[in-house]
């Protein structure tokens, strides 16, 4: 029993509370270290913006800080692959450009990536970070009807199955001694002490990873962080298409999302048209791309809409929308609706939400929609800070 009566749980190393990407990456970090660990989850499984999203791994398009994560949870993602059974293609990503001003930017991008690639270190033939094609090139690579313009290839995105990543991962730590305490609901954070409604955790440290609940915890933090929640709006879709999708595919609307690509002086003129000509699509904050899943069928997306907290009814039209866009990219007839969802994550004025509001915890979200991409290595590098490790590969993987 602690001071107040309550039951106490053995004592960890680290105590986790979240079970996403983010989460799940620290207690990974941490059990690669030695440390006993347990994460601490109000769900019975994953069942947020972890599983709700493309499962691109959009490393190259990446700036600043998100980049240096990104480049770490690549490394990280492939060793999954070999040491959890985690699907995972090394895709790469095909970026469709069907207007001269997409073409601008990609060219642009290419060229300021130069001839020193932040991936030089990987195995094999060298290869650069951005890959120009031309219109006949993309006609050949991917199954669309849309005149293309050209575009480029990223030779080292990758793409995990969403559905399965988060899963494979907690079952691979369990098997590694984590603990998982599911079901669970924390009510209050301290240094060295998490209360939940199975009893109090004692722990040397606290990763707190709840996304967009930070708000929850910790509202204050969330506050001043600007964090609201963002909704997006998500199909599942038999499209019929007449060849697989080679890679996730991006288009102009993309070129607006990542950080390296809407930095660029290209994407201002590219914006002004998108905004000029499809306002009503400007208006949903699209970002119209597309992964395939093992099973064939097409993940397609999104919108984006934001507020301190995301309606649960989701407007028809949007559907409509991306629905309409995706039979005239792929020259089919309307898809066939195999599943709709709302995703919601963590929305704020930076890329992250790196906090430590008292000794001992700390607050980890990615805070722009690149969870997937960036999470693992955003939590790789908290906790090698935390314990002042930083781990060779050689050391990785251990079980």
């Amino acid at each position: 029993m602690d001071a107040a009566g309550v039951p106490m749980m053995a004592g960890f190393d680290v105590a986790v509370v979240g079970s996403g990407i983010v989460g799940l990456g620290a207690a990974l970090a941490a059990v690669d270290r030695g440390l006993s660990v347990v994460v601490i989850d109000r769900a019975s499984e994953p069942s947020g913006a972890s599983v709700r999203n493309f499962g691109h791994l959009c490393f190259t398009p990446q700036d600043g800080l998100a980049r240096e994560f990104a480049l770490a949870s690549r490394e990280i993602w492939l060793r999954l692959a070999a040491d959890a059974g985690v699907w995972l293609r090394e895709s790469g990503t095909v970026v469709l450009a069907r207007h001269p001003d997409e073409l601008a930017v990609l060219t642009e991008f290419a060229r300021a990536c130069g001839t020193s690639p932040a991936f030089a270190h990987e195995p094999g033939p060298a290869r650069p970070e951005v890959e120009l094609l031309g219109a006949a090139q993309v006609d050949a690579l991917v199954p669309v009807a849309a005149r293309s313009a050209g575009g480029a290839f990223l030779p080292w995105d990758l793409q995990v199955n969403p559905r399965q990543a988060a899963g494979a991962l907690a079952a691979y730590l369990a098997r590694r001694g984590v603990e998982f305490r599911l079901r669970t609901a924390v009510t209050g954070v301290r240094g060295g002490l998490v209360s939940t409604t199975r009893g109090a955790v004692s722990a040397g440290t606290v990763i707190v990873a709840v996304n967009h609940d930070i708000d929850q915890l910790y509202p204050d933090v969330a506050e001043r962080a600007g964090i609201r929640r963002c909704g997006l709006d998500m199909l599942r879709v038999d499209a019929g298409l007449r060849a697989p999708l080679p890679a996730p595919l991006l288009t102009g609307w993309s070129l607006l999302r990542y950080g390296a690509f809407a930095s660029l002086p290209a994407a201002a003129a590219l914006r002004e048209r998108l905004r000029r000509d499809f306002p009503e699509l400007a208006a949903l904050d699209l970002n119209q791309m597309y992964t395939q899943l093992p099973d064939g069928s097409l993940i397609v997306g999104d919108t984006h809409y934001r507020g301190e907290s995301v309606v649960p009814f989701q407007n028809e039209a949007s559907f409509d929308a991306l629905l309409r866009l995706t039979g005239e990219l792929f020259g089919v007839p309307r898809p066939r609706v195999l599943e709709r969802w709302q995703g919601v994550y963590a929305s704020g004025i930076n890329d992250f939400l790196i906090d430590r509001p008292e000794p001992g915890v700390h607050l980890l979200a990615a805070t722009t929609g690149i969870g997937m991409t960036t999470g693992l290595g955003l939590a790789e590098r908290v906790i090698g800070g935390v314990y002042g490790v930083a781990l060779s590969t050689s050391l990785k993987g251990s079980s």
